[in-house]
């Protein structure tokens, strides 16, 4: 018996942990995107946003992407969202980023958390903590670079009530694909 609550015990003892660790990522990451460049002045302006404290990127001619995010309002959490993307053409390697979409009214919020979201074909090259990219899509096109976690990227201004902004954490990948990144969304 002495066993099974000493077993208990360590097991909520790490839950607790890793459930602290888990705010303190987005958290951190929320801090990243407040202090960087163009994507601090959207947290005064804008409705919401959907946070994604890393999402990995990977492929060898077909690739994809996957991360797990939340969707806050007003400062407040008020759903969980993910984000999947697959890729087909010239790819070769990985790397890991950082993503905020701003919504710039509940109209824009409403889009985003109505069901499966989708953005568009993107071309990329991503090199270590440093990135470069440019995008196209049936929604308009866009371009933009980022120098690490003090400069995010603005991979477009606010196009029909969003922006999003990155910041690449590390890894290696080069890019010329079509693709799209799918959202999925989750009430709390």
């Amino acid at each position: 018996m002495k066993s099974l609550v000493l077993r208990t015990g360590v097991l909520a003892l790490l839950v607790m942990t890793s459930v602290t660790a888990w705010a303190d990522e987005y958290d951190d990451t929320i801090k990243v995107f407040q202090e960087a460049g163009q994507s601090g002045k959207f947290f005064k302006n804008s409705y919401g946003y959907a946070l994604f404290p890393t999402i990995g990127k990977g492929g060898v001619g077909i690739g994809g992407a996957h991360g797990k995010g939340r969707v806050y309002v007003g400062g407040k959490h008020v759903g969980d969202t993910s984000m999947t993307q697959l890729t087909a053409g010239f790819q070769l390697g990985g790397q890991a980023f950082s993503q905020i979409i701003f919504f710039e009214d509940k109209r824009a919020f409403d889009e985003f958390t109505g069901g499966n979201f989708e953005f568009g074909a993107q071309a990329t090259a991503v090199a270590i903590t440093a990135g470069a990219s440019a995008g196209a899509s049936t929604t308009g096109s866009s371009a933009g670079a980022s120098g690490g976690k003090n400069d995010a990227a603005t991979v477009g201004k606010y196009y029909k009530g969003m922006a999003i902004f990155t910041v690449a954490k590390g890894g290696l990948m080069y890019e010329a694909t079509v693709g799209g990144q799918k959202f999925n969304y989750k009430s709390l």
